[in-house]
């Protein structure tokens, strides 16, 4: 078992080394776009002309240095809630209250993540109305905003602190494989989770229209027909109502599935290109890709759950991140909470396996999008959204490698031009 002093070494360690290497990246990703900011590369140069170009190269840069500043923000919370000593006096106060007993477990992850939602408002405020309003893509209020915050913070009151009450039990109870059980419990949570998002969450935050009858809706539905897609209606969404990007996206399981545009894509895209991007999303349905991000994203938890079991108990775990526990003293709230906060800090480096695997189910949706419907206006599609997002045509090779969950657009253009038209 390593010594309190050799895991705090490690945990320091792994804390220097995230930060170092995302700084890194985030170096080379500002003077690699901003090297690349005067030329628009040729495959783009019909479609995008240089000032925009320009444009995606400033947004893209001023995104990065908000990134360094979000990074050494998180570095100084978590040093601020360990070493510092800021969880041992949330659990002390709450003790003194409360006691040690499960009301108290509960009370002290209520209060750590409401201490972590609270310190990332002003990010999440600075980067809607400074950041995005800066490049014209704001639509938010300040009203919108802070109702959007009381609205999740409800949410994690009412469906996370649950889930919490739940672990802690399985903790409790359940012996010295509570982990399994809890295990359990956290799958049946995301699959339901994700079958009522769309009837019941995100009606929260945004309206859903269904599509009109008409021509569009006809194409949709001849493209569902022939790939065998079931989904329980086709809807837009008012997401131009916070921003302008565009996007679309599925949600919900078996038959609840809904098939959702944006009414800025809408606005955007001609008809042939909608149908694209749409058939590029069934083909991540089709192609088994949502089944396989789930199964891994179990395996990934109960490896996770498995890991803070045997962490758990061993009280090494809790002197090395500054708060020691006593003999025959309740943790399991202290567990979770501190293995919350260090996970991120190790997890950095499976990155690039994460984001290669997330790449090649895009190019294989791609191939599936050209087989079903037309490469041709596929690109066009994309070349619209990079252009509508502001999004960086020349982004550095190795910041993509960690970060991109799909494939840089020279990249993913390359292959369509390369496709049956």
């Amino acid at each position: 078992m390593p010594s309190t002093l050799s895991a705090t070494g490690i945990i320091l360690a792994a804390v220097a080394a995230n930060l170092a290497l995302r700084l890194w990246l985030s170096a080379r990703q500002i003077r690699f776009v901003s090297g690349h900011a005067d030329m628009v590369p040729p495959a783009f140069a019909a479609a995008i002309r240089p000032d925009e170009h320009a444009r995606a190269a400033r947004y893209t840069i001023a995104k990065q240095r908000f990134a360094i500043v979000e990074m050494l923000g998180e570095g100084l919370l978590f040093v601020l809630l360990t070493w510092g000593g800021g969880i041992r006096l949330v659990r002390d106060a709450i003790d003194a209250r409360l006691g040690t007993g499960f009301a108290g477990e509960l009370a002290l992850i209520a209060a750590t993540f409401a201490l972590l939602a609270v310190a990332d408002l002003p990010l999440e405020w600075f980067r809607q109305f400074r950041l995005e309003q800066r490049f014209g893509f704001n639509r938010m209020t300040p009203g919108t905003f802070a109702l959007d915050a009381l609205k999740t913070a409800l949410l994690a009151v009412g469906l996370g602190l649950p889930l919490a009450a739940v672990v802690l039990a399985c903790m409790r109870s359940a012996g010295p494989w509570w982990w399994l059980a809890a295990w359990a419990v956290w799958t049946g949570f995301t699959f339901a989770l994700t079958a009522a998002y769309p009837r019941w969450i995100a009606p929260l935050f945004n309206r859903f229209t269904p599509l009109a009858e008409g021509p569009l809706l006809d194409r949709i539905g001849a493209l569902l027909t022939r790939t065998g897609f079931r989904s329980n209606g086709v809807y837009t969404m008012d997401g131009s109502r916070r921003s302008s990007h565009g996007n679309a996206y599925f949600a919900g399981l078996g038959g609840a599935r809904r098939i959702v545009f944006y009414d800025t894509l809408i606005e955007r895209l001609q008809p042939d290109e909608i149908e694209a991007v749409l058939a590029h999303e069934l083909g991540h349905f089709r192609l088994h890709h949502v089944r396989k991000r789930m199964i891994a994203g179990m395996f990934s938890s109960l490896f996770g759950l498995g890991l803070l079991g045997w962490l758990s108990g061993q009280d090494w775990f809790y002197a090395a991140l500054g708060v020691p526990v006593a003999p025959h003293t309740p943790r399991n709230a202290l567990a979770l909470v501190l293995f919350a906060l260090v996970v991120p800090w190790f997890a950095l480096f499976l990155a690039p396996f994460r984001s290669a695997y997330s790449r090649r189910h895009e190019f294989e949706a791609d191939a599936f999008a050209a087989a079903n419907a037309s490469a041709a206006a596929l690109v066009r599609a994309l070349v619209k959204l990079y252009q509508d997002n502001a999004a960086t045509l020349t982004p550095d090779p190795l910041h993509s490698r960690f970060y991109d969950s799909h494939p840089p657009a020279a990249a993913r253009i390359g292959r369509l031009d390369g496709m049956p038209q």
